[in-house]
């Protein structure tokens, strides 16, 4: 008589019933899922509160040297993207799981606690204080931050051309004569004389670069506008 063939999945779950029952094989699921949730809130409270920690402890051999960034390198993206850099406690914008999980596995490869998190990303996305594609960042010292994750839309193409213009003042001046002379060229011939010429071109020119100067000069003021290199890491709205 041949024997009958031996299920597997059967002979484990007899042994694991042998082994303990089932209110002590509860106990110990619940114990490691009460454990991971208060692992997440503890990252959620990290992110939130984002303290003053300016470097971590990391096991360099487990570091991924492509993700490392100098302070210089993140404050060049943020002036030519016109973004900001700062505490993740001032992000509103909602963290995605795959976020947390990042932070997760990264704290279990180095086997550390991750602190004083900062995030790349446009001043829209952060609660900023009065006077699409964010990036996580963890502090490692000396100026140097480890990229944990990445989420969201990449940037515009054109973004960095458009901010160009708001990085310094001379860039802003240029902005200025184009919008002037663009305005200029829409001037009718012989609005103000019978008979064009340079002279009267470039006095209206003229006095369309004041105009829309004036404009752009009321409009930084009266909404408390800087440029790219002053606002990167400001956290007031009015920068």
């Amino acid at each position: 008589m041949l024997l009958p063939r031996t299920n597997i999945e059967r002979e484990l779950s007899t042994l694991r019933n042998k082994e303990f029952d089932s209110s002590t094989w509860r106990k110990q699921v619940f114990n490691v899922f009460r454990q991971e949730v208060t692992h997440e809130q503890q990252i959620l409270q990290n992110i939130e509160t984002s303290s003053q920690v300016t470097h971590n402890i990391f096991d360099f051999d487990q570091l991924e040297t492509n993700k490392i960034y100098h302070l210089d390198q993140i404050k060049k993206i943020c002036v030519n993207y016109r973004l900001r850099f700062l505490d993740s406690k001032y992000f509103k914008g909602k963290l995605p799981p795959s976020a947390i999980s990042a932070i997760k596995n990264l704290e279990k490869k180095h086997e550390t606690a991750l602190d004083g998190f900062k995030i790349v990303a446009p001043s829209k996305l952060f609660k900023l204080e009065n006077a699409d594609d964010p990036l996580l960042f963890a502090p490692m010292g000396n100026d140097y931050f480890y990229l944990v994750h990445k989420w969201g839309n990449d940037l515009n193409p054109l973004r960095k051309y458009l901010m160009w213009f708001f990085k310094s003042f001379e860039n802003l001046l240029i902005l200025t004569f184009l919008i002037s002379l663009a305005l200029t060229l829409m001037v009718p011939n012989g609005m103000f004389s019978k008979h064009n010429n340079s002279q009267e071109t470039i006095m209206i020119l003229f006095f369309m670069f004041k105009s829309v100067a004036a404009v752009i000069l009321f409009y930084g003021f009266a909404m408390g506008k800087n440029f790219n290199s002053a606002i990167w890491n400001s956290k007031y709205f009015n920068a």
